[in-house]
């Protein structure tokens, strides 16, 4: 349904929209907002995996734009740089004017960028418009991540993120094999067949646009900016749908959250959020990110150079040895992400990552003692991976979990720019000139690293990690402007009993017993429990509206 949104209105007001919408069973509608949103990922990877694949031919002579393998190298860089740039760029906008701008905004820039790449005609054109493709797909993460998770219901959310996160590599097998494809001179000219990668990922991402159309703005986000008419109308409609498609009565929502609704928040108050309210779970969020990064990038980004150095894989082989791998990669969210909601987050998270760090140091000792083959070898990652692949999707939904909605976005792509910097560029250079030495013995340090980083990682969610497994996303970490709503109650009821000639009544207990809680109305702030988390209490009678 797509909504028309008036001038917004800035008061306080109480809403029971996140709790009507987490308590939606699964319906027609929610296929409809993980095609929209989530396929996306399926296009990254096959954009990512067909670039890969044409970069020999692109330095051919015939190719039509003849680069260098340095300039090659140079158009990847531009695509990481503008992945990072993207996400914090759009993201902050995803929290200011709506996910469903920003959704739409970022596919457009991804198709433009991808389809002038197919019209390259000299290095500069291609390295530009490489970053611009960077930038869409970097501000997919933060808008389409921060989107799902309002629009999907907390019972399910873990597996249903899991597996959006994960179909990247479903786009990865489909580019493995169009790859063969376009690029075999008998069926495609040598200058004609690259070009048309770029045109086929442009229609796809067409057809995922006329779908995305129909997804709503976030009712969350419509409440806190001041559109709550608005989102009481979109909420009801999407109650209506489910009730249709399901034939299913809805349940009374359970609570209701007080919000003072406001335009923006100051990146002051943004960082104050994350290193002063939430210290703890941003180094968390540092940690699953960086850790993700480097081994994945590191690993990804320097498999055919291993199998074409170590094992004397010919170039033209090394795709087909994709697709096993890139099974492993999404089979692991697809078979494991419903444990998330189930077994736990911290449980499965910790283990994820440990249990990939220990496999490639076992895989890092066969290997330095020629024990594996480029079959071995491969199997080898595909096991490390279906575990690993679990645990990386796992850091997206983490961050877009435990921080308050306000800073959800932003939150998703300053930690994903700081993993893939720190990982998308320090590990496959520091794993490009280990392999470069031809020494076994070398490589196996750096997988010994990226495993010692897993490990850590995994560490970190042992000891800092949030249990968020079936919670709503206000019981996890409040809504700013909850707190300030709370605030700004307490401190008109002190004004009137102090005009009134009574004292206002102390909020806290002089001597407090046991961990300090901070009361606030319906939000209460436990110094222990999950390091600082905002639990929201069913005190007030629901109401039907916003």
């Amino acid at each position: 349904m797509a909504q028309s949104m008036t001038t917004a209105e800035l008061r306080t007001v109480e809403t029971s929209i996140p709790a009507r919408m987490d308590r939606l069973p699964w319906s027609r509608w929610h296929w409809m907002v993980v095609i929209g949103l989530g396929t996306v990922w399926i296009l990254d990877g096959l954009q990512v995996t067909i670039v890969g694949s044409i970069a020999g031919r692109l330095t051919e002579h015939g190719s039509g734009i003849k680069l260098s393998a340095a300039e090659i190298g140079a158009a990847g860089s531009a695509y990481i740089v503008g992945a990072c740039l993207g996400a914090l760029y759009f993201g902050s906008l995803a929290d200011r004017i709506g996910r469903k701008k920003l959704f739409m905004i970022t596919l457009l820039v991804f198709l433009g960028g991808s389809i002038a790449t197919g019209f390259s005609f000299n290095v500069w054109w291609f390295i530009f418009f490489r970053a611009v493709t960077g930038a869409g797909i970097g501000g997919e993460y933060s808008a389409i991540n921060s989107a799902i998770d309002e629009l999907i219901p907390a019972r399910v959310r873990g597996a249903v993120d899991l597996i959006i996160n994960g179909s990247y590599w479903i786009g990865t097998a489909v580019g493995a094999c169009l790859s063969v494809l376009l690029l075999d001179p008998s069926i495609f000219a040598r200058n004609v067949g690259w070009r048309i990668s770029f045109f086929l990922a442009a229609i796809f991402g067409i057809a995922i646009l006329l779908v995305r159309r129909n997804v709503p703005e976030s009712p969350r986000w419509m409440v806190i900016h001041g559109y709550d008419k608005e989102a009481e109308v979109l909420v009801a409609d999407i109650e209506k749908q489910v009730m249709t498609s399901t034939g299913l009565e809805l349940d009374p929502p359970h609570r209701t959250l007080r919000i003072k609704q406001r335009k923006s928040i100051p990146m002051s108050e943004i960082a104050a959020t994350f290193f002063k309210l939430y210290p703890r779970r941003t180094v968390l969020c540092f940690s699953l990110f960086t850790g993700q990064a480097f081994l994945y990038n590191a690993i990804f980004f320097t498999y055919a150079l291993v199998l074409t150095k170590f094992y004397n894989v010919g170039s033209g082989s090394v795709g087909w040895y994709i697709l096993p791998f890139a099974a492993g990669n999404f089979a692991g969210p697809l078979l494991l992400g419903r444990l998330f909601d189930t077994v736990g987050r911290k449980p499965m998270i910790a283990g994820t990552y440990i249990l990939s760090g220990v496999l490639l140091v076992v895989t890092a000792f066969l290997f330095k003692n020629g024990t594996l083959t480029a079959v071995t070898q491969t199997i080898a990652w595909c096991v490390i991976f279906f575990f690993a692949s679990a645990g990386a999707s796992a850091a997206y939904l983490t961050t877009s979990e435990i921080f308050p909605m306000e800073t959800r976005a932003l939150a998703i792509a300053f930690f994903y720019a700081f993993g893939t910097v720190i990982g998308g560029v320090g590990g496959p250079i520091l794993f490009g000139a280990l392999i470069a030495s031809g020494k076994p013995s070398d490589v196996f340090i750096g997988y010994i690293i990226g495993a010692a980083l897993m490990i850590a990682s995994g560490l970190v969610e042992v000891g800092l990690g949030v249990e968020a497994a079936g919670r709503e996303l206000e019981d996890i970490a409040a809504p700013l402007s909850a707190q300030e709503a709370e605030e700004q109650e307490t401190a008109e009821a002190a004004d009137e009993l102090t005009v009134g000639g009574h004292e206002p009544r102390a909020r806290h207990h002089e001597t407090p017993v046991g961990p300090p809680v901070i009361e606030s109305g319906d939000v209460v702030r436990d110094a222990e429990h999950e390091h600082g988390g905002w639990h929201l209490r069913p005190t007030r009678e629901v109401k039907t509206g916003v």
